[in-house]
């Protein structure tokens, strides 16, 4: 059984790890290779505390992660789901937590970001009734470097 709940500050190191492992599987040359360099495992370890306000994770009965999104606003910024409950339905759940919290806060819509390369991710969202409304630009700053992502902007009502 999986439950999902907001964060807590002991959840984000575990956070961390599993964002830094997902980031590279569904970035790895889609990304600008600077940008790929800086998003080391330490990185990701020193953003993550900030963002336990906007975490819900997703948990196994003995209390391991097994997934995450993070929301700001009407922007769903982070979905990831571990390799180990890759395929398993925790993904649909994962997103559908992210809706409601957008919906909860009176947004009519979310919005979120997914790399352009990234097929299988942009193939999840148009199945979970996300559209394509064109290309987005996304710009970010790692390891005191800008980069800009080549980008999808996907959205829905909620």
């Amino acid at each position: 059984m999986t439950s999902i709940r907001p964060a807590g500050d002991a959840d984000m190191a575990a956070v961390a790890d599993l964002w830094h492992e997902g980031w590279h599987d569904a970035h790895a040359g889609h990304v600008p290779d600077g940008l790929t360099a800086a998003r080391t495992l330490p990185a990701f370890h020193e953003r993550t505390p900030a963002r336990v306000g906007d975490t819900s994770v997703a948990v196994s009965d003995d209390g391991a992660l097994l997934g995450f999104v993070m929301v700001a606003d009407d922007e769903v910024e982070q979905v990831f789901v571990g390799r180990d409950a890759r395929g398993t339905g925790l993904a649909p759940l994962l997103l559908a937590e992210a809706e409601r919290q957008v919906a909860a806060a009176g947004h009519v819509s979310a919005w979120l970001a997914v790399v352009a390369g990234n097929a299988r991710a942009r193939r999840f969202y148009e199945k979970q009734g996300w559209t394509d409304a064109g290309g987005l630009p996304y710009e970010v700053t790692a390891g005191g470097q800008r980069f800009v992502s080549p980008c999808r902007r996907y959205v829905k009502s909620v």
